[in-house]
Order: structure tokens, then sequence, then C-alpha cells
């Protein structure tokens, strides 16, 4: 298996502001009122909730980065000093490790969520990410083999979004991370899920949402490997020792600061899935 490899997944709530201003709503008007109202909008016309990737908001961006130096669990988070969004922070810093590190991208759902709320998201706040963007049209060796192997065709591997791979493709194929993750012997999702993220907000857990981010991010990277013991990446004896390797990692990251890990450890049977 090829390193270096960065697995990620964001956290995103509804963009209050970007609403407020596409709609011309009175600055009188408070966010759950208008929350209120476009909720009930999007009712009467038999939608849900959620909203179209231009008005989701990131909150968090968790990574695994997988390297020969190790293991590391990282997140970029929108913590809202003095009140101000940093979302156009975050984003560029998560996109800057990219430009520094030039690494196989994994995600789950990647193409289809993740990725385009990043790009809609960078666009509206200046974000500037050129290795992302080469697709080989440079003159440079380096940039001449993004043409084969780049971030934005679907069918490469430099992003692998693993769902839309293992589902060939086909939207109607597509499994959910956390029953893939339980089916594998992985502990899953831990205590919210998507839906719980905006209330979680609104309560002032964004603690509790970086925690869940990053034990999805986790899942994801354990699938990763599963899926490279399955394409011949990994021999069985080499993805025994990268799981021992990661319960190592979590065990050390394990603390009272961070009780996700233990949490997660404990829901890990010493088994895997057959």
């Amino acid at each position: 298996m090829g390193w270096p490899v960065l697995v990620f997944d964001i956290e995103t709530i509804p963009d209050l502001a970007g609403l407020r201003a596409l709609r011309g709503t009175a600055a009188d008007v408070s966010d759950a009122a208008l929350w209120d109202e476009v909720r009930a909008e999007r009712a009467a016309e038999g939608k849900g909730d959620f909203m179209p990737h231009h008005l989701q908001r990131v909150l968090a961006i968790s990574c695994v980065f997988r390297s020969a130096e190790g293991l590391q669990v990282h997140s970029f988070v929108d913590r809202e000093p003095e009140g101000v969004s940093q979302e156009g922070k975050i984003i560029q810093t998560f996109f800057r490790t990219i430009e520094k590190k030039v690494p196989q991208l994994v995600s789950w759902n990647g193409g289809g969520f993740d990725l385009p709320v990043l790009h809609w998201r960078g666009l509206k706040h200046g974000v500037v990410a050129s290795k992302y963007w080469d697709m080989g049209e440079g003159g440079d060796h380096d940039s001449r083999e993004f043409k084969w192997n780049n971030y934005i065709s679907r069918y490469h591997l430099r992003h692998l979004d693993l769902m839309d791979l293992l589902a060939m493709f086909q939207p109607r194929a597509n499994a959910p991370l956390d029953a893939m993750a339980k089916l594998c012997g992985f502990p899953g999702k831990l205590g919210m899920d998507g839906s719980a993220v905006y209330p979680a907000y609104l309560a002032g857990e964004v603690e509790a949402i970086r925690r869940y981010c990053e034990t999805d991010v986790m899942n994801t990277y354990l699938l990763y490997a599963r899926f490279q013991l399955m394409r011949g990446g990994f021999t069985e004896a080499e993805y025994a020792r990268e799981i021992a390797f990661v319960r190592e990692t979590l065990a050390g990251l394990a603390s009272d600061d961070e009780p996700h890990w233990q949490e997660y450890l404990a829901a890990w049977p010493a088994t895997p899935a057959a």
C-alpha cells in the first residue's frame, strides 16, 4: 500500500447566513425563526431538512493521516472565536495540507458530498488549491502525471471514494459507512449521526461533533485497510499488523480529554468479523 494516505470526513450545518442573504431576510428575524420557516417550506414541498451542497457550512474536517512515520488523527474545526466563523480558514488549511503532502485522498461518499461541499464553500471563501485542481494541463513533469491520476476524476485513484468504487459507481448499490464498518467488525458510529449535528451545534457541543467526525473517519480508514487486503495491497499478515497498529495508536490517544477513543476501543471486538 502506497503512503501517504489522507482519509477525511466533514461535518456540516445549514448555512443560515447564506440563506439569509439569498432570501433577503430582515435583520430582526432570528436564525431560529429563519430555520423554522425554511424547514416548513421544504416540508411543504416534500423535502427534508438536508440543505443543498452549496448551503452546507463546514464545521469540522477530520483526517486520518497514515505515512511511513505513523498514524495521526487531526481535525480542523470552526470554533467561531469571538463569534466569527472560520470556515474559510479551516477549508484552506485542509487544502494546504494536500498541497504540501500530495497524499492519496480516501473518503466514503466524498465524491458525492464532502468534496462538492468543500468546492462550493472554498469558492465562496476564495480558497486556493492549485495542486488539488491540477489535471495535467501544466508543462512540467509533475503536472503531466496528474493527467492520468488526479484528484478530480471519478475513475482515478488519487482520490478514492471507497463507497463509490465498491458500488461500481452505481448509486443503487451504495452502502452506509456505519453498516459496512459493523459488518466488517469495526465499531461504526458512536453516540451521534449526521441528523444530530446541527442540534448539537446549537447546544454548544462543537467538541462532541469533532469527536464524532473523528470516529467516522477512523471507520473509513479501517475499511480502507480491509479493502487493501481484498485487492492485494496488504497481505494477511500486513493487514493484521496494521489493525494492531491502529489499536495501539488509539490506545495512546485515549484519555479523559479524548474519551471517544476509549469508547471506540471498547466497542471494537478483539476478533474481527469473518
